[in-house]
Parts: C-alpha cells; sequence; structure tokens
C-alpha cells in the first residue's frame, strides 16, 4: 500500500493525504482528515471528511470513528493545512465532490458549491 492517496476535489484538482493507520501517534498540528476504507480493488472509498486545529487532541474520542470503523474504515488520510480559510473551503469541495456517507451535515453541498 502506498503510503499517499489523491482525492479529487471536483474541480479537476486533487490533494494528497497521507495514510496513516487508525492507531498512529499525531502531532499538534491543522489539518484535514479522511476516515477511509479499502474497496475490493484496492481503492479508498471516503467514509468521513473533516478538519481539526489539532490532529493530536481531535482523534482521542471522535465523535464519527465508531460508525466509521462498523462501516470499514481502518486508515485515517490526513493532510497539514496551517489556515482554517483554506481548511473551510477544501473540506467543503471534498464533501461536496466525494459525498461521504457520514457527513449527513453537508447533504446537498454539491449543488450549493456549483451553483456558486
Amino acid at each position: 500500500m502506498d503510503n499517499v492517496c489523491s482525492w479529487p476535489m471536483g474541480n479537476g484538482q486533487t490533494l494528497n493525504f497521507t495514510i496513516y493507520n487508525a492507531t498512529a501517534e499525531w502531532n499538534e498540528v491543522a489539518g484535514l482528515y479522511i476516515f477511509a476504507r479499502q474497496t475490493n480493488d484496492n481503492h479508498w472509498f471516503a467514509l468521513y471528511v473533516g478538519q481539526t486545529n489539532d490532529f493530536s487532541a481531535r482523534f482521542s474520542s471522535h465523535e464519527k470513528w465508531n460508525s466509521a470503523a462498523q462501516r470499514g474504515a481502518t486508515h485515517i488520510h490526513a493532510v497539514v493545512v496551517p489556515l482554517a480559510a483554506n481548511r473551510d473551503v477544501l473540506e467543503k469541495r471534498l464533501i461536496a465532490h466525494l459525498q461521504p456517507p457520514l457527513n449527513e451535515q453537508h447533504r446537498g453541498l454539491r449543488y450549493q458549491l456549483m451553483s456558486v
């Protein structure tokens, strides 16, 4: 398994995430993350997309991890994005394009972003 996954953002661009085991040790940095599972043909499927100000504090009791694990999540894909404004834009684009099933609060976001 490669340790990098390029996730499409729906605008012709991709964002490279490092792939970590769910039990990885995390640094105190900000960024985006994806709870993901591997498909039978070795592709990744996004179950949840989120952002954090501090990876080291976020995953100890994440409210979506159990649901993601029940759906087959085995890894966390992460990328450092220091600026909150950039995280907001990138997170919304990823959710709109990938439509992860555990991001219920963002249903319909694809259509809002496409019409802007």
